[in-house]
């Protein structure tokens, strides 16, 4: 009866991982797949494979092997930060380039990881904050296009009733994050979009006719949407995404060490992020995405008190079957673009706001805020105006006019010109 109990408990421990980051993790394929046309058939697919490949990617993290794995309590799901970059590659060169380039990158972390454990003291929470206080607002917004309806040229775009089912998400969440404790607040997201899209259906804006002709079990395929392919801009910029992943992960992976009391070595990180880098090979291979340590997950550690390993095993053989169940994509995928538009719009407000509070304990000299100022301000300005480029070639207009991937290398190089590499971690 007490093995009974344990299981259970662990079960729902489980449960509240995936439940956690269940939410983020649907918004990207849903993000991806809108922004490349696909039909409800392969959103369902998109959002299957991505569930499933999900479970994968946190098993790589979490089981040691001599080369890879952290060992932490952590899942891991495609990151925000690839959402700007792998939507600008699939809709001006193509899927096949997209997935040409996640692959790249994941050999790239793979070969890098080694290296990149030593860096740490090149991306000081100046730095750092710059890049996630840029993720967040680059991406504001896509969530307002999203609240409008998605289509900036439709001419439903903006109707009341989209503004409306956004407004009710995004209302739902700030409640829930004010008044809610412990796992209801934890799960706002979730639950925003649950009460976004309840209000639509009521309202008569959902369909299920693609549910009821969802497959009820798959399994993923090498090259379901296309044959990766490779170029040199698409595979740069995603480089450059996935480097701001690794400087995200990094803080994840020191967060939760400080939650279950394990310190960390150079070995440790180098092979969490070579877990990252396989996980975005397997993501290129089977057509879906790159894959990173998710922050949502420290909080439900610290929450719960329990610090071993077993309720992630359990969470990611959760995601491995959810994702083996099409029916369950074709869920995912009823939600409207506008309930998705008010969950991102707090969503990636938090994610800027997060960065200004790593900054607000950095030391505001005139060149901290230098950093600042020119990072950010270059990255929105691309973000915004990306059209300012466009007597330049195809290729060099996917990294310029990436906010994102400008952003970074300016905080990068101008921390190193105004402050050197000896600026404390």
């Amino acid at each position: 009866m007490e093995k009974q109990q344990s299981v259970l408990k662990t079960s729902v421990l489980g449960l509240q991982h995936l439940l956690a980051m269940y939410s983020g993790d649907i918004l990207v394929p849903l993000l991806i797949g809108g922004a490349l046309g696909f039909n409800a058939a392969q959103m369902t697919y998109l959002v299957s494979a991505d569930i499933f490949m999900c479970g994968i990617a946190t098993l790589l993290q979490i089981k040691r092997t001599p080369l890879t794995g952290i060992g932490l309590p952590v899942v891991l799901g495609c990151a925000v930060e690839y959402v700007a970059p792998l939507q600008q590659i699939g809709k001006t060169l193509g899927p096949g380039y997209m997935y040409g380039g996640i692959i790249a990158a994941g050999i790239f972390i793979f070969l890098i990881s080694g290296v990149f454990a030593k860096l740490r003291k090149f991306f000081p929470p100046l730095v750092t904050g710059s890049l996630i206080t840029l993720v967040g607002f680059t991406l504001i917004p896509v969530a307002f296009q999203n609240i409008g309806g998605g289509d900036g040229t439709s001419k439903n775009f903006g109707a009341p009733i989209n503004l409306l089912l956004g407004l009710i998400t995004a209302l739902v969440i700030i409640c829930i994050n004010i008044w809610g404790r412990g796992f209801i607040q934890q799960i706002s997201v979730l639950l925003g979009i649950l009460v976004g899209s309840i209000v639509a259906a009521c309202l008569g804006q959902i369909g299920f006719e693609s549910v009821s002709s969802a497959h009820w079990f798959q399994i993923p395929r090498l090259f379901y949407f296309s044959i990766p392919k490779f170029e040199w801009s698409s595979i740069a910029t995603m480089i450059l995404a996935a480097f701001t992943c690794m400087i995200e992960s990094t803080g994840v992976y020191f967060a939760l060490s400080e939650v279950v009391g394990q310190k960390l070595n150079e070995r440790d990180l180098a092979d969490g992020y070579r877990s990252e880098g396989l996980a975005a090979i397997l993501g290129g291979l089977f057509n879906t995405f790159p894959y990173s340590t998710f922050s949502q997950n420290v909080g439900i550690v610290q929450l719960s008190g329990i610090k071993t390993l077993k309720p992630v095993y359990y969470s990611s053989f959760f995601l491995i079957i959810l994702g083996m169940i099409p029916k369950v994509g074709a869920i995912a995928n009823l939600i409207p673009t506008s309930v998705l538009g008010g969950a991102m719009l707090v969503m990636f407000g938090m994610v800027g706001a997060q960065g200004i509070k790593m900054l607000s304990a950095v030391e505001m000299t005139t060149k901290n805020l230098l950093v600042i100022a020119i990072s950010v301000g270059l990255g929105l300005g691309v973000t915004t105006q990306p059209q300012l480029f466009h007597f330049l070639p195809a290729s060099i207009q996917t990294i310029l006019s990436n906010g994102m991937v400008i952003g970074s290398i300016t905080a990068v190089i101008m921390n190193l010109l105004l402050n050197g590499s000896s600026s404390k971690d």
